[in-house]
């Protein structure tokens, strides 16, 4: 049988429907959140009414306020990010199985959404023994991943917009994770990270910590940084940190922090932990997470 075709997307950023196959089934993929332009109206909805009949599932962990309008409908498997903190372990043989037959497969474009599909490309079972593990630790930036799930993290996190590369990813998951050919080609493209994770580094050093807030803006000669990294070391010294660049304002948490961005931020869904908003929210976002310092 072959193999479906693999489409990647973002809650902002669906693929057009007249695009993918007629047996769909989404993976990882948010509701979208009421940032950067995109809602569950503008985007979320009119995907889901296009799609029609061809929807085989939605497999999905992230909170949103319109998970309870398809609490009916078997198709859709929503939960939270506390319930599931990565969407692999979501993807059972029993879920594949009531699905039946697709032809594609629309997912994520991060570890959790590309396991995710391969899981689902194996009829529900683990790429490895213990990444369904992995793609906890990554998605939730709690525990210590196995070195193969931190090197196909870091290839993702050093080219974000390579879906040559996501393809590499889901072929070699999906067939057992042991092509030594392919995994050297990722690790090829996990060594590019380093620079970015310098970035960081740097970048870190101008953070400033304001009562639970460390906050640091990025100038634009500093592009390209990894944001993962700066997030985390913000985190290090404080329990909220928020980036700023020319381009977006995202704020993170730990998993275990009991914060919720969402609800602070009056958001529509998302990650409680972790959140992106549009540079003219930047003032707003200090305010509501109680940054007390004056923001440059």
């Amino acid at each position: 049988m072959a193999r479906p075709q693999i489409a990647f997307a973002t809650p902002r950023g669906l693929p057009r429907v007249r695009d993918l196959g007629q047996r769909v089934v989404v993976l990882d993929i948010a509701f979208a959140a009421g940032t950067g332009g995109a809602s569950y109206e503008r985007t979320t909805r009119p995907f889901i009414e296009a799609l029609g009949e061809r929807l085989a599932m939605w497999i999905d962990h992230h909170d949103h306020k319109m998970h309870a309008l398809y609490a009916g409908d078997r198709r859709f498997v929503l939960r939270t990010k506390a319930q599931h903190g990565a969407c692999p372990e979501l993807v059972v043989p029993e879920l594949v199985e009531r699905a039946g037959p697709v032809d594609t497969i629309c997912c994520h474009t991060d570890f959790d959404g590309l396991c995710s599909a391969a899981k689902w490309i194996r009829g529900g079972t683990e790429p490895y023994p213990g990444a369904d593990a992995d793609a906890r630790a990554i998605d939730t930036r709690m525990g210590t991943p196995s070195p193969l799930a931190a090197t196909l993290d870091r290839a993702l996190r050093a080219r974000p917009r390579d879906n040559g590369l996501r393809g590499l990813i889901v072929r070699f998951l999906s067939d057992g994770a042991s092509d030594r050919g392919l995994l050297r080609s990722i690790e090829e493209a996990a060594d590019e990270l380093r620079p970015r994770e310098e970035a960081a580094r740097a970048i870190a050093e101008s953070y400033e910590v304001g009562g639970d807030v460390a906050y640091v803006s990025v100038p634009e000669e500093r592009i390209p940084y990894d944001k993962t990294l700066l997030l985390l070391l913000g985190q290090e010294r404080a329990r909220i940190s928020v980036v700023a660049d020319p381009s977006t304002v995202t704020a993170a948490a730990r998993f275990d922090s009991g914060v919720d961005l969402l609800e602070l931020l009056e958001l529509e869904g998302g990650m409680p932990t972790v959140v992106s908003v549009g540079t003219e929210r930047l003032q707003d976002v200090l305010s509501r997470l109680g940054y007390r310092r004056d923001a440059p």
